[in-house]
């Protein structure tokens, strides 16, 4: 007997008409789920991710446990990375540190190019095990984007003013764009790889590129990202970009060949219409809003559904990441709100 594959989150990425408004939580995988917690004290990150089953299941949990209308693979930005020759760790309570950062152009030199069915075998393996066998929802693939993954590798790691990265961009432009190059090059390789193995959406995250004025991006970023998303549109899935603290660089992300602005929570939907964002949104509840009591929640919550359903072009999903300390009970029960107040 064929599973029935709910697709209502892909009709809306299209920005189709659909019966209620689907939602998804980034970090939904992991994070405070109690049988992931369980896993992590056996297995790393990239211990879990290098193991289809094991990684197909963590990636599938939320979905079973809270009723999200999507799963997102299970795996970091930095996954693809030791393909093109990074020495990255994953340290706990740090986050991504890179043992070998970029300093000038001849490090830029070195970095290789990545074969996803040689490199990353396990996370298309990961891909077809859920897609062909386990999901009855689609699944999310997803990539760094070149600024964040370079402000990692010329930072060293995680950065609360990535110094480093700018000056390096300012300074020795030559160098800048052979490292976007060859990263927009490992990044268009790696999701069409995805897409192939059956991602059914793709998110591309450009966390911390709300660093850079909208003048910078337009110099330094917009060409490579134009160049991503017009590669990655052949495959007909759908694209959504998503970053932190980007709300005066809507308009940039507006005219790029995406279909999907993410929002985190500083930028409500009604906000970013009137700045005459057209693409279909996605957001934005403040994540820690989920740490406080149920009327609390479900106030804010029907807050941003107003704003969303009022326009129509709209998937629920939090304005960040989900944090360890949310409980998975109010996941789920942020779940049924989302799907009850919006059903027509």
């Amino acid at each position: 007997m064929s599973r029935q594959i709910n697709e209502t989150i892909v009709k809306a990425y299209n920005g189709e008409e659909t019966d209620y408004v689907p939602g998804w939580f980034m970090r939904q995988a992991g994070r405070s789920q109690p049988e992931y917690r369980a896993l992590k004290e056996k297995y790393s990150l990239f211990e879990i991710t290098h193991q289809p089953e094991l990684c197909a299941y963590v990636t599938r949990l939320p979905v079973e446990n809270y009723g999200v209308d999507a799963a997102i693979l299970y795996k970091d930005i930095m996954s693809p990375l030791p393909a093109i020759g990074v020495d990255v760790e994953i340290k706990s309570g740090i986050g991504p540190v890179i043992h070998n950062p970029i300093r000038n152009f001849q490090d830029v030199e070195k970095l290789g190019t990545i074969n996803p069915k040689a490199d990353v075998p396990y996370v298309l393996d990961t891909i077809r095990l859920l897609t062909e066998e386990q999901l009855n929802v689609p699944l999310i693939g997803f990539s760094g984007a070149p600024f964040t993954l370079a402000s990692y590798m010329i930072e060293g790691g995680p950065s609360k003013n990535y110094s480093k990265t700018k000056a390096l961009m300012y300074s020795e432009p030559e160098t800048w764009f052979t490292l976007m190059d060859k990263l927009s090059d490992m990044v268009i390789t790696y999701v069409e790889a995805q897409i192939e193995a059956g991602a059914k959406a793709i998110q591309i995250f450009d966390s911390w590129v709300g660093s850079l004025n909208a003048a910078d991006y337009r110099l330094f970023i917009k060409p490579v990202m134009t160049e991503i998303f017009s590669e990655l549109r052949k495959h007909g899935v759908p694209l959504i970009l998503f970053g932190v603290g980007a709300r005066h660089l809507l308009l940039e992300w507006n005219d790029l060949p995406v279909d999907v602005i993410g929002l985190d929570w500083r930028t409500s939907i009604s906000e970013a219409r009137k700045l005459g964002v057209t693409k279909v949104l996605q957001g934005n509840l403040d994540p820690t809003i989920l740490l406080t009591n149920w009327e609390t929640i479900e106030k804010r919550t029907k807050a941003i559904l107003d704003e969303g359903m009022a326009d129509g072009r709209y998937v629920f999903n939090l304005g960040h990441g989900v944090t360890p300390d949310i409980k998975p009970e109010t996941l789920k029960r942020l779940t049924n709100l989302i799907h009850d107040y919006s059903q027509k």
